[in-house]
């Protein structure tokens, strides 16, 4: 006679790379898993976001790397150190896709795509055993407890030992993250916080004029600085404002600012490698009966929408007086109003607050529900950090949900 017990069922909620993490680690475990996404296919963020070069992670030491994640760094840390950078790397080259480290530090798949990479885990996963529901948005609990799911057929409700909420953040809802799930998780009590967004731009006042010429052209070779931070790199003027990686890596604190004081003050270098004397000195030097754009053009190399920043942020005056025109060079401010709508961002901020959760991401009110990826509250910039927090706290959900499920677990 067969005494064998039947295989535990766990579904998992979200199909980005913390819920396909949180499915591998329980179908190796030898739990029933079946993925539930609302979108037609698996990993369309993370699709999306390989188009830029598919940045999966960074070599910088392991001290360096957890201090990208700001005020969240030790709730983060247990997680990292369960699923580090370098086993990161390790995992993806046993699905046959090799990565490089770039002279950023910046690591990335060989082919500097996603695709490869998600076809061979989806692959991996299904050979495990993995099942795959798509087009059925979770929608909270049914009276009995069992899991509220909208399909194309209607409403269904699935009864499962445990789940795995691997819902994203709210940025770009098109690709599934839209944060629906929040007020579903604050009805039953499960302490969050509201998502705001993270790695976004910011709205600036432009003029109508320099709209019309600079909209769509990039700032390169600057610095930017705020609240002690200076950032070497580029970004992108556009109609609304400014955004691109520079801004991306301040945005968190500028953010912050604006929401406590109404609006925030950035100031750009527009000359980096030059010393604040030698800028002084190019500026003071005769020009004779050349215009001031031409002296500051044949003198210091400033043209284009760096020359129109100049006219756009200083008054006549200050334009036309050597010091202020000089220091602002060096430090152009720059007043931003807003961030950029919470959809447009690149991550969002804000979630399931660590402190509703136990050490393995389970939800102290919510027993057998766990909760991974960004839709938990924590935020870090671009450059690896962002899907590298995502995979290992998909594991440690997972593996999270896999001990609570034996046979000796505590009640």
């Amino acid at each position: 006679m067969n005494t064998t017990p039947p295989a535990k069922t766990v579904a998992v909620i979200g199909a980005g790379p913390a819920g396909l993490m949180a499915a591998e680690v329980l179908a190796m475990g030898g739990v029933q898993v079946t993925v539930y996404d609302s979108m037609p296919s698996a990993g369309r963020k993370f699709l999306m976001a390989g188009k830029g070069g598919m940045n999966i992670t960074h070599s910088e030491s392991f001290s360096a790397f957890l201090a990208r994640y700001g005020s969240r760094s030790q709730e983060i840390d247990p997680l990292l150190r369960a699923f580090p950078p370098a086993a990161l790397r390790e995992w993806i080259h046993d699905l046959g896709v090799q990565t490089f480290v770039g002279t950023s530090g910046r690591v990335f798949p060989t082919e500097m795509k996603a695709a490869p990479l998600l076809r061979a885990w989806l692959h991996r996963l299904r050979e495990s055993g993995v099942r795959f529901a798509m087009r059925q948005r979770w929608h909270g609990w049914a009276e009995d407890g069992g899991l509220r799911l909208v399909t194309p057929e209607g409403e269904k409700v699935i009864q499962v030992d445990a789940v795995v909420l691997a819902l994203g953040g709210g940025s770009w809802a098109k690709l599934g993250s839209d944060g629906t799930w929040l007020p579903l998780l604050a009805a039953r009590g499960v302490e969050v916080a509201p998502l705001r967004p993270s790695n976004c731009g910011f709205e600036v006042p432009w003029s109508e004029h320099f709209r019309s010429r600079y909209a769509g052209e990039p700032l390169k070779s600057v610095a930017a600085s705020f609240g002690g931070v200076r950032r070497l790199g580029e970004c992108m003027i556009d109609a609304s404002g400014i955004e691109g990686g520079l801004i991306y890596a301040l945005s968190a604190a500028l953010r912050d600012e604006i929401e406590c004081s109404g609006n925030a003050t950035l100031h750009l270098d527009l000359l980096p490698d030059w010393s604040a004397e030698k800028v002084a000195a190019a500026v003071t030097h005769p020009r004779g009966s050349r215009s001031l754009s031409s002296h500051l053009q044949s003198r210091l190399g400033l043209k284009g929408v760096k020359a129109g920043l100049l006219r756009e942020c200083l008054t006549s005056e200050e334009f036309n007086d050597p010091a202020q025109l000089a220091a602002a060079i060096k430090a152009l401010p720059l007043q931003l109003l807003a961030p950029r709508p919470l959809d447009e961002a690149i991550s969002s901020a804000g979630g399931v607050r660590f402190e509703a959760l136990n050490e393995n991401l389970m939800v102290k009110n919510l027993s057998g529900v766990f909760c991974a990826g960004e839709m938990l509250d924590w935020e870090a910039p671009t450059g690896g950090y962002l899907l590298t927090a995502c995979f290992a706290s998909g594991r440690v959900a997972g593996q999270g949900a896999l001990d609570w499920l034996k046979p000796s677990r505590a009640a």
